[in-house]
């Protein structure tokens, strides 16, 4: 009876062990990802030498995740969604696209003195409190508790109310593919919105986004909120310069240091349809009425999620 008691503390104590080493070599950002922590990523972007490798990873990473849309695409009625489709161009690699989910953006400035081209890795700014989340009116958006916003394209009608929402107008539509080609084809949104989503899987299985894995330069750094929010300011204090995504939007969970002020980047980057800006941004939902209509959306966003989940789940069945 001794000698059983002994072999089941042994093994006890054998399997705890295990599982503290397991712990303690996992690495500090995956720690806090499974203990549902905010996960933020720093782009250091003196170092970015613009190779594309980033985009290159993305590409391949999320290729599962890409439509495939269906043609000839549905009349509109009325016709005031526009068609996008962009199935035709997925090499486009100089803007986001919904077959592009990070590109380099650059700038060339004057630091210390000299003429310098700045490369800058853009994407998805993961704001803690996204509009683009809360004000979808088919919940098709969501938020995980890591702090990644995510876009369910099983969901999306491609009404674009996200990417109205977002204060750098990320989300892209392609159209002919999603929900709406079964339930409202010609009333519906066109489609279906894309965007970074940080490599969520990965994530979840204790990978680091494709992006921060692939870089030569080691520009990105993720980790919990609090520890790069300190490193930031560590190094924005250690080479005199500036951060943008700690408070924009009432804060993000991207964060950019630079040896330059942004409204200067601003200024000097190329803006439009799929290159998002460095302006400074108040917080979206402290305005009323974004707080107003999230408080209307939330049932009603729930409702649809639920729909399009069960509608999708016949779909498969049949």
């Amino acid at each position: 009876m001794a000698k059983e008691i002994s072999r089941r503390s042994f093994l006890k104590g054998g399997l705890a062990a295990a599982c503290t080493l397991a712990a303690t070599s996992m690495p500090e950002w995956a720690s806090a990802a499974n203990n549902k922590q905010q996960l933020v990523t720093l782009l250091d972007i003196r170092k970015c030498i613009g190779c594309e490798a980033c985009v290159e990873a993305c590409s391949e990473a999320n290729t599962d995740k890409y439509p495939n849309p269906k043609k000839p695409f549905p009349k509109m009625y009325p016709d005031r969604v526009p068609v996008m489709d962009w199935s035709d161009k997925r090499d486009v690699t100089d803007r986001l696209t919904p077959y592009n989910w990070v590109y380099i953006q650059s700038a060339t400035v004057e630091v210390d003195g000299e003429e310098t081209e700045i490369t800058i890795p853009r994407r998805c700014m993961h704001c803690i409190n996204p509009p683009c989340v809360k004000l979808c009116p088919w919940g098709a958006a969501r938020q995980l508790s890591n702090g990644t916003s995510r876009i369910d394209s099983d969901i999306c009608m491609g009404g674009s109310k996200c990417k109205a929402v977002c204060p750098w107008h990320i989300p892209e539509r392609q159209t002919g593919v999603g929900l709406y080609l079964d339930i409202l084809p010609s009333l519906a949104g066109n489609g279906v919105m894309y965007k970074c989503d940080r490599c969520y899987n990965q994530i979840a299985d204790g990978e680091l986004p494709a992006c921060i894995e692939v870089c030569p330069e080691d520009v990105q750094t993720i980790g919990p909120r609090d520890e790069i929010i300190k490193q930031a300011h560590a190094l924005a204090k250690e080479i005199n310069g500036y951060i943008y995504g700690e408070k924009e939007n009432g804060g993000t969970n991207t964060i950019y240091v630079s040896p330059v002020p942004f409204e200067k980047l601003n200024k000097a980057i190329e803006k439009g349809k799929g290159k998002p800006h460095f302006k400074p941004v108040k917080d979206t939902m402290a305005d009323a009425n974004n707080l107003a209509a999230a408080m209307v959306f939330a049932p009603v966003a729930g409702v649809a999620a639920a729909v399009g989940k069960f509608y999708k789940m016949t779909k498969t069945d049949e």
